[in-house]
């Protein structure tokens, strides 16, 4: 066989290889159980996959789980600490830095990653400030205001807002798309998925769903679909972004939360479960749920059941676990995947 024949064969090899990697239903298995601060609202792997982050939504700041001790290393306590809030983070591995948002104050407050060391706080100047996104082609960053409709547009060098976005009612979710020349916005109130110019902030398309609260959205490797997360609805929609049209849903458990979606298929997705008849605040009357899509056929393909209201979810950046918060027991579980 000539080199040429032989190249060939191992190209086609290898690409079979990969595919069938790419095509097996990942198994999870338990690793453990483990508390945390009060409301754990959002779980973040670190670059390095050595550390879980957990902003706590009602208590002084974030935890740091160690993966490899197994247990939480420290409590950062940000300044204005004592005024909770802490709703959502942000690593930027090409900064070495870790951002997290606090809603009370509206700031977000940087610290380097490694170490945790405080650098700055960044003000909004929105109201109630929740996720945060970074542009890299810009060198901007996003941060949607729940309370004053709009998303935060912020020079990162200098910290600086240079302009807000008006949205739908109670912004979320944010994706900046086009090599960061628009961003895509996801109204909770207002049951919107908007796609603005980030240099003029003028709204370049929408989809509206009646009485949808939309909440998280991730998006493809080519990003030519978008997946988005509706609490009301139960539902995730397919996104074509081309056409910005939903091409595809899926009904999930209850109050679908946070999404991440793993080698470029398999769709996680954490629902708190059932709101509490007196508060939706308060305890559910019935767990919450993991739930696994596969988007090729957007069929859920695993269903298994977390703790009272599973609200933050992550994949570990080496694919080899899973973590998502349970916001009222206090805790965090982990799993490993294979």
């Amino acid at each position: 066989m000539n080199l040429n024949k032989k190249l060939i064969l191992f190209c086609f090899l290898a690409v079979s290889i990969v595919s069938s990697l790419s095509s097996q239903q990942p198994v999870l298995t338990k690793v453990g159980k483990y508390k945390c601060g009060r409301q754990p609202k959002q779980v973040l792997f670190s670059p390095d996959s050595k550390y879980i982050i957990m902003p706590l939504l009602d208590d002084t700041g974030f935890d740091i789980f160690s993966v490899q001790e197994k247990k939480i290393i420290k409590r950062i306590q940000p300044p204005n600490s004592s005024k909770v809030g802490f709703a959502e983070g942000l690593f930027i591995p090409e900064k070495n830095v870790f951002l997290v948002s606090q809603m009370t104050t509206a700031n977000v407050y940087e610290y380097t990653y490694p170490g945790f060391e405080y650098k700055r706080t960044i003000p909004t100047t929105g109201n109630w400030s929740k996720f945060i996104a970074f542009n890299s082609q810009d060198q901007l960053l996003a941060v949607s205001n729940w309370v004053s409709n709009d998303v935060s547009i912020i020079d990162y060098k200098t910290g600086e807002c240079l302009r807000k976005i008006t949205t739908g009612a109670a912004p979320r979710g944010l994706y900046f798309i086009e090599n960061g020349k628009s961003i895509i916005s996801l109204s909770f109130d207002a049951g919107l998925i908007e796609k603005f110019e980030v240099q003029s902030g003028k709204r370049l398309n929408f989809i509206k769903i009646d009485n949808a609260a939309m909440r998280h959205i991730v998006l493809n490797d080519t990003q030519t679909k978008a997946y988005v997360s509706d609490m009301y609805h139960r539902l995730v929609y397919e996104v074509d972004l081309t056409t910005f049209t939903i091409t595809a849903k899926t009904q999930v458990f209850n109050n679908p939360n946070t999404i991440k979606l793993y080698k470029n298929r398999w769709l996680f997705v954490s629902s708190r479960g059932p709101n509490n008849k007196e508060d939706y605040t308060k305890r559910s009357p019935e767990n919450g749920k993991i739930q696994v899509i596969d988007t090729q056929t957007m069929e859920v393909v695993i269903s298994f059941e977390g703790g009272n209201q599973p609200t933050g979810l992550d994949i570990s950046p080496d694919g080899k676990y899973l973590c998502f918060s349970n916001f009222q027991d206090e805790n965090i579980e982990l799993y490993e995947i294979f």
